[in-house]
């Protein structure tokens, strides 16, 4: 329960600062590094839009690549990331899919700081005599 009351006060916290701003398009940031970009936007419920015509594809090159940027379509928020280099296409979705994928590259990220963490562990205790089939 007290997940549900945490997600209604981030969304409300994610609406108020969406709300404010003045822009109908603003750059929001690019996506994290390390993060498998066009799986994770997929999977957070991302819809891909080819630049398969003409118009589109010179739309795309009038956004910058690899970038979130946040435009407002009547009174919804759209979140779109052009990735004309891998896929030639477009990433749309709404606040949702965004924070889906934060929330997702977010723990990614979190987890590749905490394996790099474990580099620096003594492993001295167990390198003599390990046994058979310990990995090279």
């Amino acid at each position: 329960m007290r997940h549900i009351g945490w997600s209604v006060i981030v969304s409300g916290v994610c609406l108020a600062a969406v709300g404010c701003a003045d822009k109908s398009q603003q750059s929001v940031n690019t996506s994290p590094p390390g993060v498998n970009t066009g799986n994770a936007l997929a999977a957070s419920g991302f819809k891909i839009v080819p630049a398969n015509t003409p118009e589109r594809q010179a739309a795309i090159r009038q956004l910058p690549p690899q970038t979130f940027v946040r435009q407002m379509r009547g009174d919804k928020v759209v979140f779109v990331y052009a990735d004309p280099a891998n896929c030639n296409c477009l990433y749309a979705g709404g606040l949702t899919a965004y924070s889906t994928y934060r929330a997702r590259a977010n723990r990614q990220i979190a987890d590749e700081q905490a394996m790099t963490a474990m580099d620096n562990w003594d492993w001295s205790p167990w390198t003599f005599g390990y046994p058979s089939g310990w990995p090279d």
